[in-house]
C-alpha cells in the first residue's frame, strides 16, 4: 500500500473527517500529488512531517529532506477556493512546491480538535490527576472509539486551587515563559478559588458562550473578554497554535506510528517540524 493510503487510513482513525466543522472547514487530502515520492533506498524508511502552520520555511524543511513523502498540516493550506496556482501567490506557491516534489498534503484541522485524545484533550492533560474532564459539546453521532468525542472541554478539579496555580500549570504544560491574562478581580484577590477550566485550542470565541470560572484558550476579541469578566470568569490567553503545537509530539506523533507500524507495509518515520512556531512572541 503507498504512503499516502497508509496515512489517510490512520488519520481517519486518529481523528475521523465526520467530527470536523465542515460548514467552513477545509479538512481531508488538500494536495495529491501526482507522481509521489519513491522510498530513497531500502536502508531509509519514508517520513511523514508533521506541522501545525503550512509556512515557507516548514515547507522547506520538508522538502530539503528527500524521504519526506506526506505532510499532515494541522491548519489547512488551502482554506477558500482557488480559480488559478500561481507562483507569486505564497499559499499557492508552496502547494506547487509539494506537488511538483511528490509530496502530497493532508489537513485534519477540527476533526483532530473534536475526537478523542485530540488537541483539546492535550490541551486537558496540563490537570492530569486532579480532576475530571468533559466535552462541553458533544458530537452527534460520533463513530466508535470517540464516543466522548466533541467541540471543547470543561476541566473541574477535585479542590479548587488560586487562580495563580492554574496559571502557572498552563505555562508549565505548554513550555511558555509568559501567557496574556485578563484577571477577574475575585480571583486575583483569592476570593474565588478556580474550580472549573474552560479548554478551547485556537481561537475560542464560541468558549464564552460556555460557563467555566477560567477560560483557557490561544485567543478571544477585545469583546469576548470583555463578556468573560462580565460574567465572573478569568481569561487565559497562550496565542493562537501555542495552544495546538505540543499535541504533535505528545499524541499525534505516537498514535500515527503506532497504526503505520502495525498495518503491515515499510517502515515509517513521522517527524515533527522544528521551525514551525506560533508567530506571536512577547517582545
Amino acid at each position: 500500500m503507498a504512503l499516502l493510503a497508509r496515512v489517510l487510513k490512520s488519520m481517519e482513525r486518529i481523528a475521523p473527517q465526520s467530527l470536523a466543522e465542515h460548514a467552513w472547514d477545509n479538512v481531508g487530502l488538500l494536495v495529491e500529488a501526482p507522481y509521489p515520492r519513491t522510498r530513497v533506498s531500502s536502508t531509509t524508511p519514508q517520513r511523514v512531517f508533521l506541522t501545525i502552520d503550512f509556512t515557507t520555511a516548514v515547507v522547506d524543511e520538508a522538502l530539503n529532506d528527500p524521504s519526506v513523502g506526506v505532510i499532515i498540516s494541522y491548519h489547512p493550506p488551502i482554506f477558500r477556493g482557488m480559480k488559478r496556482l500561481l507562483l507569486k501567490d505564497t499559499k499557492q506557491r508552496m502547494v506547487l512546491q509539494c506537488a511538483a516534489k511528490g509530496v502530497s498534503v493532508f489537513s485534519p484541522h477540527t476533526s483532530c480538535d473534536s475526537c478523542e485524545d485530540g488537541v483539546n484533550d492535550w490541551l486537558v492533560l496540563g490537570f492530569k490527576g486532579q480532576g475530571t474532564s468533559q466535552v462541553y459539546v458533544p458530537a452527534e453521532n460520533p463513530p466508535a472509539g470517540h464516543e466522548n468525542s466533541g467541540k471543547g472541554r470543561i476541566f473541574t478539579f477535585d479542590e479548587p486551587k488560586p487562580v495563580q496555580q492554574v496559571i502557572d500549570q498552563i505555562k508549565r504544560h505548554l513550555g511558555l515563559k509568559n501567557v496574556r491574562g485578563a484577571i477577574h478581580p475575585t480571583h486575583a484577590s483569592n476570593e474565588r478559588l478556580i474550580s472549573t477550566v474552560g479548554v478551547w485550542a485556537g481561537s475560542g470565541s464560541e468558549l464564552v458562550q460556555h460557563k467555566a470560572d477560567l477560560y483557557l484558550t490561544g485567543e478571544l476579541g477585545h469583546h469576548d473578554v470583555l463578556e468573560a469578566l462580565e460574567q465572573n470568569s478569568t481569561v487565559i490567553l497562550c496565542e493562537h497554535s501555542n495552544t495546538e503545537r505540543g499535541y504533535l509530539s505528545a499524541l499525534l506523533k505516537p498514535r500515527l506510528e503506532e497504526l503505520l507500524a502495525q498495518d503491515g507495509g515499510e517502515p515509517v518515520e513521522v517527524m515533527v517540524s522544528t521551525t514551525d512556531k506560533d508567530p506571536l512572541v512577547v517582545v
